[in-house]
């Protein structure tokens, strides 16, 4: 097993090839679709489409978008 000072090191060095090649770390937050809060909340969002007009063309879109998808079936 690699001391943390070896992966301290192979962590700098990938960050400096990183920097070489001109890019940049860059690190920001998303919500947690694994918590019980967010389950409830996309339940009562999507509640809250059900018999709008504008549903049948979210479905349609969301359809043709993830049909562009590779992999997705």
């Amino acid at each position: 097993m690699p001391s943390i000072r070896e992966s301290t090191d192979k962590v700098a060095r990938h960050r400096e090839r990183m920097r070489a090649a001109g890019l940049r770390p860059v690190q920001f937050w998303v919500p947690d679709t694994r918590s019980p809060e967010f389950v409830a909340q996309v339940r009562q969002q999507c509640q809250s489409l059900r018999g709008d007009p504008a549903e049948a063309d979210i479905l349609r879109l969301t359809e043709e978008a993830a049909s562009h998808v590779e992999g997705w079936e």
